[in-house]
């Protein structure tokens, strides 16, 4: 029975009329009260239906079964994340980690070659070179205080020692620090001084034990062999330890000094009055003499030109003589090419430790 909601009360329907009886009303459509519909495209349609086979087989997995396939690729992740974590953590209690090979690299070319069987003098201008022009900056040596021209060719070792610096997980190099006899050390602050600089410059965090391959440790035992001995020397002492085919002065390395005294020479005359090239304060240049000669020491024995334009001097770098590749391959064509870039000066092997 359909209830005609559109007759009013008290009438009757033409059929009513006809058969005298009530007879059902036939549904009109347009007549039916408004209802709401079911939206196919709402997102929400309410409860849906439990997946009863879904839920068993869900019962029938195992906690890890359970555990992937509720987090997906976070179920991998996490355990590995941990893992990683532990590493890092234990790497840094201890100390420990793969950072030789990468300050093995740092901003010099090349490997060190420790020990290595040669007794070349390092550092000084090669032998043979007959031309040399005088006006380069390299051949002018500035103005500035007094030197001892010629001291007496023996040495002797400043006291004081030190405990060992770096890591040293390829080599802990001893080393003395030694003063010609005969040289006046009173004008820039006594032997004293001149120790303190070496110690303090190998021991800084931008020098070569920032490379935890290397260690120093400074000794004054006369009875001692060290690996090297920094000496302040004489400019006429140093032609005979590092040459003179050119007239410049130089400091050098020398592993086989008469015969078994390695040494890194440097020259009283740089000491105290700097180079030109090099523009930086007498104070810098003088940790760049100590760090790039003690760089041959540990094992770089080449040279390094300026590898771009503007960038600060590799250590390696002849700074004495310039600070340009075009004036540098005079001095060393082996190694610099002429391209005609410049660096700026710096004293460190590591400048941004």
């Amino acid at each position: 029975m359909t209830y005609d909601p559109g007759r009013r009360r008290g009438e009757r329907s033409d059929a009513e009329y006809r058969g005298g009886g009530r007879v059902p009303v036939l549904r009109n459509e347009y007549r039916e009260p408004l209802r709401a519909q079911r939206d196919p495209l709402a997102g929400e349609q309410g409860r849906m239906r439990a997946n009863r086979d879904e839920h068993q087989q869900v019962r029938k997995q195992s906690w890890l079964g359970r555990f992937v396939s509720t987090y997906g690729w976070r179920a991998y992740a996490l355990p590995i994340l941990a893992v990683i974590t532990g590493v890092v953590i234990y790497q840094t209690i201890t100390g420990t980690g793969a950072t030789d090979t990468v300050d093995a690299e740092g901003p010099i070319q090349g490997p060190p070659t420790i020990q290595a069987a040669s007794t070349a003098i390092v550092g000084a201008p090669p032998k043979g070179m007959t031309q040399f022009d005088a006006n380069l900056p390299a051949g002018i040596l500035p103005d500035g205080g007094p030197f001892t021209e010629a001291g007496a060719k023996t040495w002797h070792i400043v006291p004081g020692s030190s405990p060992q610096v770096g890591q040293g997980s390829l080599k802990n190099f001893t080393y003395t620090v030694e003063v010609e006899d005969g040289i006046d050390t009173a004008p820039f602050g006594g032997d004293e001084a001149f120790a303190r600089m070496v110690s303090e410059t190998l021991s800084n965090p931008k020098s070569w034990t920032h490379n935890t391959q290397f260690a120093f440790t400074r000794v004054d035992d006369p009875q001692a062999t060290p690996d090297f001995r920094v000496s302040l020397t004489s400019p006429m002492t140093i032609r005979e330890g590092c040459g003179y085919d050119i007239p410049i002065e130089t400091s050098c390395y020398n592993p086989a000094y008469m015969t078994d005294q390695p040494r890194v020479f440097i020259n009283e005359a740089r000491w105290v009055r700097g180079a030109v090239p090099f523009q930086g304060d007498v104070g810098s240049y003088r940790q760049y003499l100590i760090n790039h000669e003690v760089g041959h020491a540990i094992g770089y024995q080449q040279h390094e030109p300026c590898a771009e334009e503007g960038a600060l001097a590799p250590i390696m770098m002849q700074q004495t003589f310039s600070t340009n590749n075009n004036d540098d391959a005079r001095f060393d064509p082996e190694s610099v090419q002429p391209d005609g870039k410049t660096c700026r000066f710096n004293p460190w092997p590591y400048p941004i430790a």
